[in-house]
């Protein structure tokens, strides 16, 4: 039986996330939505949940995540599209950092893209789900 992870993720339009991500090969499914954290990122942002197997490992989702969107800058809308990453456990948590930090490094980028604690999910309404 393959084990499936998921991964919320957050840096843009979800359409645009959701389409990247359903052609990543290991991704298995996909929900466009809005995800909230903890204080002060309690508000709901657009965002995806990304289900994945073991056929993609969790640093090439963290690097594509990080090249596909405005992971490096701010922007008037970042409320809305806030750039983050939603762990579901601690261990994700401490793995997601440190790609995030071995990826700065690597590109001599300073990303400001948030780890934070996954709290809540919304789907986006179905008229535009994809």
């Amino acid at each position: 039986m393959k084990t499936i992870l998921k991964i919320g993720l957050g840096g843009g339009c979800h359409w645009c996330t959701e389409a990247v991500f359903q052609a990543v090969t290991g991704v298995v499914k996909v929900e466009q939505g809005y995800i909230s954290s903890e204080t002060p990122y309690d508000s709901m942002s657009e965002a995806v949940i990304v289900h994945f197997s073991t056929l993609v490992d969790l640093e090439q989702l963290i690097d594509v995540h990080l090249e596909t969107h405005a992971s490096t800058q701010q922007h008037s809308r970042r409320e809305d599209y806030r750039s983050a990453v939603y762990f579901f456990d601690v261990e994700t948590e401490k793995k997601v950092k440190s790609i995030i930090n071995t990826l700065s490094r690597k590109r001599n980028k300073q990303y400001i893209t948030a780890v934070l604690p996954f709290v809540a999910f919304e789907l986006s309404r179905e008229s535009i789900q994809s």
